[in-house]
């Protein structure tokens, strides 16, 4: 069994919180699309732990390659091929799923992204479907947390498209895509669980 694979800390830590409250959105069949599968290890884990699942892992063309390894190695009968998806791209090269799930992008990507995003997700997702967010968020712009400031300022450092994003502003991301904010959940280390679905 290969043992250096791509490994996330972040995603060994919040992997089991994150599903206790995935089992309860996508609780019927149907396939989920992983918006920025990164190392795989959710991919694996939740793809593992709901059997009825069919999982699409996808990310940029310049990333799509650090999860496979990870999702040959696991090599689960409902974990599809990786694709490669630009979300800033006009053509999504996915068309059907009932669930969406997304961990750690907003604040990675480019706010047009996030748009495209939210207007990509928001025309395909059926009427019994859901969007799951997961990351660090504001509320009408203040920080929940001192260390979510600092990893604020980190991320504006790297790159100054990136940032924390808050939560009306995606709010109204869904809104004019017909959704609406239906759940959000605290999870630790001062990130939350956003569902969003019509």
């Amino acid at each position: 069994m290969t043992t250096n694979l791509p490994f996330s800390q972040a995603c060994e830590n919040n992997k089991a919180p994150i599903l206790e409250r995935l089992r309860e959105v996508f609780e019927g069949p149907g396939k989920v699309l992983e918006v920025g599968t990164g190392t795989g290890q959710h991919a694996v884990h939740f793809a593992k732990a709901m059997p009825h699942l069919q999982w699409q892992p996808t990310d940029h063309p310049d990333a799509a390659h650090i999860a496979r390894p990870r999702l040959q190695q696991a090599a689960l009968p409902n974990v599809l091929p990786m694709i490669e998806l630009d979300v800033g791209n006009s053509h999504w090269p996915v068309d059907s799923f009932r669930w969406v799930f997304s961990a750690n992008t907003a604040h990675i990507m480019a706010w047009n992204e996030v748009e495209q995003m939210f207007h990509h997700i928001g025309e395909r997702l059926p009427k019994d479907g859901a969007f799951c967010l997961y990351g660090p968020f504001n509320h009408q712009g203040q920080f929940s947390s001192d260390s979510n400031r600092q990893f604020d300022q980190h991320l504006r450092a790297r790159a100054p498209h990136m940032g924390i994003r808050d939560l009306e502003d995606l709010s109204a991301l869904a809104e004019a895509v017909g959704l609406i904010l239906a759940a959000n959940y605290a999870m630790p280390a001062n990130n939350r669980l956003l569902v969003f679905s019509h």
